[in-house]
């Protein structure tokens, strides 16, 4: 028997892992209901999050002084000025008036998104209990959902193919799909390799973030079935470190996006 923060029993430890790692969903009169579903968890803390991160900047950007800024101004001028150094040293595509609010916004996000990881695991039940139904399944990482991560790296994907129309033309596109690397006369082979390689980026870039939240969570949710005593021991030194892994990996996914959008403009 397992008994969660708030009082919720469970048969098993198995029943616990899952509970805490089931999304709470809500079918869409379309087709499967199970695979036509919105992840409400999902969607409602990246609502949140996002209008946390929009509410932070534009807070700063209102109160911004030249003379004697206060340490809040610094905190956020120093995030804009590292992806600002990170966009001049990677993305060699030309001016882009994008680039800069969207390496921003990805890596402010995903941090907010990922730092929710650090909350306990049982937080979601007394948000349930509040909200009259403590048994109901709640998450609160949004990027140890696929959903989310996928969801991201397409948006990518389909700015890269953007990008790089922009930038070559779409006979330019198309050529360099058709004549890179081997040349026109190898003009299918060409296709299958660079068919690969735009489908590899989105799905690495989502597969990478998403393993890493999800991994995290799960030790976070196998440390809370330790005893009371163990948990402040095991979890304190997994949180510390696991402060490092949300960070970088909310960089990683800006570097990545600043590369692939570099490298869609430009012309081999």
């Amino acid at each position: 028997m397992v008994v969660d923060l708030v009082g919720v029993k469970m048969s098993s430890s198995v029943e616990y892992i899952e509970h805490h790692l089931t999304h709470n969903k809500t079918a869409l009169p379309v087709g499967n209901s199970d695979f036509w579903s919105i992840h409400m968890d999902t969607f409602s803390v990246s609502l949140i999050l996002g209008f946390i991160f929009l509410f932070i900047f534009i807070l700063a950007a209102r109160k911004a002084k030249v003379e004697n800024p206060n340490k809040f101004q610094l905190f956020v001028e120093l995030v804009l000025e590292m992806v600002d150094k990170q966009i001049k040293d990677i993305y060699h595509g030309g001016k882009s008036k994008l680039i800069l609010p969207l390496s921003l916004t990805i890596f402010c996000w995903v941090f907010l998104m990922n730092f929710m990881d650090l909350f306990p695991v049982d937080i979601a039940g007394f948000i349930n209990k509040t909200a009259g139904n403590p048994e109901a399944h709640w998450r609160l990482v949004p990027s140890a959902d696929l959903n989310a991560t996928f969801a991201m790296s397409i948006s990518v994907f389909a700015l890269m193919i953007v990008y790089s129309i922009k930038s070559k033309g779409f006979g330019g596109f198309l050529l360099e799909i058709f004549s890179t690397p081997f040349g026109i006369w190898l003009a299918p082979v060409n296709l299958v390799f660079q068919l690969i390689e735009l489908f590899a980026k989105p799905i690495s870039l989502a597969l990478r973030l998403f393993g890493n939240m999800y991994a995290g969570e799960l030790v976070f949710i196998l440390i809370a079935l330790l005893p009371w005593s163990s948990q402040w021991l095991l979890g304190v030194p997994w949180a510390i470190f696991h402060i490092l892994i949300i960070t970088l990996q909310a960089f990683v996914f800006m570097v990545l996006t600043i590369v692939y959008l570099s490298l869609a403009t430009e012309k081999h």
